[in-house]
């Protein structure tokens, strides 16, 4: 792969991946609640999940659901269904606070595991079947059809994964930070459920996707 094909899919990566979505906010609601020590785990599952879907993409099951209404249909309203979950938890989620060491953070619940965080994050990155489409239409963009595609494709996923971590980072550190300003009730409660509305509109936006 040349050097200017790879910075070119580096600045697309950058930008795309800076873009809040369910896994952004997953993050900063998690650094928000259990800190950004815990909230590792959450990421671990949301990078799991990215490349158990881009490993996916590339064996054929984006070509299958862009194929398949049906199974297309079938993971969004699966996908969206469990969004709607995480956010009516959240909304229901208690408006106390939790100390953690020498910070307060807001607590979502008080026996998350982390197993559970752990599954969550990986749950949300494989809740939207765009993504599968996604990957299957953007590494071929960038792959050298004289050159092996193995060690090509190596090269994207690495680059797409450091950068995801890098912006995942960014966005518990940000959560974490404005949890020190939540420190009453009322203000943890208005978070808890914008927070929740976000991940039920994000539902609700997800249920529009097409193949197409």
């Amino acid at each position: 792969m040349s050097a200017n094909v790879w910075l070119l899919y580096l600045v697309t990566v950058f930008f795309m991946s800076a873009t809040p979505g369910p896994n952004m906010l997953l993050a900063m609601t998690h650094g928000m609640r259990y800190g950004r020590r815990r909230t590792m785990v959450t990421c671990a599952g949301l990078m799991t999940g990215i490349m158990v879907v881009m490993l996916a993409s590339m064996l054929g099951l984006g070509a299958l659901l862009a194929a398949s209404e049906a199974l297309f249909s079938a993971v969004k309203y699966a996908g969206a269904a469990y969004l709607v979950y995480l956010g009516l938890k959240l909304w229901r989620a208690r408006s106390d606070s939790a100390a953690t060491g020498d910070e307060t953070v807001p607590a979502l619940v008080t026996d998350q595991s982390p197993f559970r965080l752990f599954r969550t994050g990986f749950l949300v990155s494989l809740s939207n079947p765009k993504a599968f489409l996604f990957f299957t239409a953007l590494f071929p963009q960038f792959f050298d059809k004289q050159a092996a595609e193995g060690p090509q494709l190596a090269i994207l996923i690495a680059t797409f994964m450091v950068i995801e971590c890098m912006w995942q980072m960014i966005y518990v550190t940000g959560g974490q930070g404005a949890a020190r300003y939540l420190g009453t009730p009322s203000r943890t409660r208005m978070v808890n459920r914008v927070s929740g509305s976000i991940f039920i509109g994000l539902a609700l936006w997800l249920t529009t996707a097409q193949r197409a």
